[in-house]
């Protein structure tokens, strides 16, 4: 409890500061000059701050909500600071028991997170929309979720243009990149217990296309970002661990919203989210 309570507070701090120097790609306490925007930028910070937990608060109390509601052991939201003032975090995930829950439980704790999260992520990505700056071109990619959003909601907006970077906007948009990273079906991230829920040990064969087709385009189209993000996949293990159960039947409604939910990192994810020269 109280390594949560620390997290969540320096996730607070770091996501503050990130508002407040404008989501710039500077390290607190070195080069970020926290200090001199304070007083000007105070309540950006302070809006990007609650807004992005928010989000990811909600994302991770939809897992730990289902978690007590099938009696699964689960932890609190452990946040993750960022000092990069980038976003200000990473992110947020909780610890379960997930070897003790069968196909129907694992599947309804792993999918109670992204549908909690874009409940929020969209209408605070929709209402940054609306109230941001039109701009030429934004550092921040758009996924294609959020260019229909945004098509329909920003009509004015000249073709190519975008939205100026705002806390709400920030917001939705973290809420996206960290839903489409999620949903991946690989390992043990949300998107791999969906899939090992719907597929079994077939499952596993995905995982590892993904994986393969994840290295091949690091290696041929230079995506070198995600070089990390490989890294910790291979080291968590491209396969989901074995679960309690695991011959039930996952039914037809869970099957079909699994299915469904297959398509949020296709229109949620982006290859390259940052567009920094």
């Amino acid at each position: 409890m109280r390594l949560q309570a620390l997290l969540f507070l320096a996730t607070a701090a770091t996501t503050f500061a990130a508002g407040v120097v404008g989501w710039e790609p500077v390290v607190l306490g070195i080069d970020a000059d926290l200090a001199g925007q304070l007083g000007a930028h105070w309540q950006r910070g302070l809006v990007y701050m609650v807004a992005v937990l928010g989000v990811l608060g909600a994302h991770e109390a939809g897992h730990f909500i289902a978690a007590v509601v099938h009696r699964i052991p689960a932890t609190l939201p452990l946040f993750i600071p960022m000092p990069v003032l980038l976003t200000g975090t990473l992110g947020a995930v909780i610890g379960m028991e997930g070897s003790r829950a069968d196909r129907r439980q694992l599947f309804d704790i792993a999918i109670a997170g992204p549908i909690a999260g874009l409940v929020v992520a969209l209408p605070v990505l929709a209402a940054g929309m609306l109230t941001g700056t039109p701009v030429a071109a934004s550092p921040f990619a758009t996924p294609p979720v959020a260019a229909w959003m945004q098509s329909w909601l920003r009509p004015d907006l000249a073709p190519g243009a975008s939205i100026a970077p705002n806390a709400l906007f920030m917001a939705g948009w973290v809420g996206l990149l960290v839903t489409g990273l999620n949903m991946i079906p690989v390992s043990q991230l949300d998107g791999g217990h969906v899939s090992y829920a719907m597929f079994g040990r077939r499952a596993h064969w995905l995982a590892r296309g993904i994986l393969l087709a994840a290295i091949a385009a690091i290696v041929v189209l230079g995506r070198t970002n995600w070089i990390a993000m490989v890294v910790i996949v291979a080291l968590m293990g491209t396969d989901h661990p074995p679960i309690r159960d695991d011959g039930r039947p996952l039914g037809l409604a869970r099957t079909l919203l699994g299915l469904a939910s297959l398509l949020i990192p296709i229109v949620t994810f982006m290859p390259e989210p940052l567009l920094f020269e």
